[in-house]
């Protein structure tokens, strides 16, 4: 047996570089949840949310950091469902290599995240790589889709967070001049917006239609 090869316990020879790819990878999944997936869009708004309505720690980080996570794998089904049918389960049955199952699977991610990417923003990364425009967005290389799709996703997510700050601030207006009419100057109005806010927020069944926008936001 040669050198690249490990005995693993039933005396069958394990391939050392499939191993060290395969910890690569698994090394590399917060990376990839974070910087390739709808996680940071989906937390970065529900971050905003909270903050809009000033609760600083509830729901707490946990929490919403649990809630991105789920939301993320519900979105990426569909990306998710096709890696298992291109890349897995051939390479599991042994049709294909252990790198020609990471191309198979790059493909499906890299459509996901083109479709999320502003055309602007891909254009501007392809010129600083000094690309020349393609026939075929899949000809794109990872190096260049990557930082054009979290350009993009942190554009959606910080203009969806002033979206939603726009009827809270309203509540805090209205609130400020009603207690300075009132002559109330030493009351905080954020103490006596709060019920309101959350009030509103109930109200218009907020986490249903949060969480339903977002899902609609992604471009399948």
């Amino acid at each position: 047996m040669d050198g690249n090869s490990l005995i693993n316990i039933n005396g069958n020879g394990v391939p050392t570089l499939d191993i060290l790819i395969l910890m690569t990878v698994v090394m590399l999944l917060p990376s990839i949840l974070i910087m390739m997936t709808s996680f940071s869009r989906i937390l970065i708004i529900l971050s905003f949310t909270r903050n809009a309505m000033g609760i600083q720690q509830t729901p707490p980080n946990m929490v919403l950091v649990g809630i991105s996570l789920f939301l993320t794998l519900f979105i990426m089904r569909p990306v998710i469902s096709d890696i298992n049918d291109t890349a897995y389960q051939p390479y599991v049955e042994g049709q294909i290599t252990q790198e020609e199952a990471l191309d198979a699977a790059a493909v499906p991610m890299k459509d996901f995240m083109l479709r999320q990417t502003e055309v602007d923003t891909l254009e501007m990364f392809m010129d600083f790589a000094g690309l020349e425009p393609v026939e075929d967005v899949q000809d794109i290389p990872m190096t260049v889709v990557i930082p054009s799709f979290m350009t993009s996703e942190l554009e959606r997510g910080f203009m969806a967070g002033f979206l939603i700050f726009i009827p809270f601030l309203l509540i805090d207006i209205i609130v400020a001049s009603v207690l300075m009419s009132m002559g109330m100057i030493m009351l905080p109005p954020a103490t006596i917006s709060l019920p309101f806010k959350l009030l509103l927020f109930v109200t218009v069944n907020g986490w249903e239609l949060l969480f339903s926008s977002m899902v609609q936001s992604f471009n399948y």
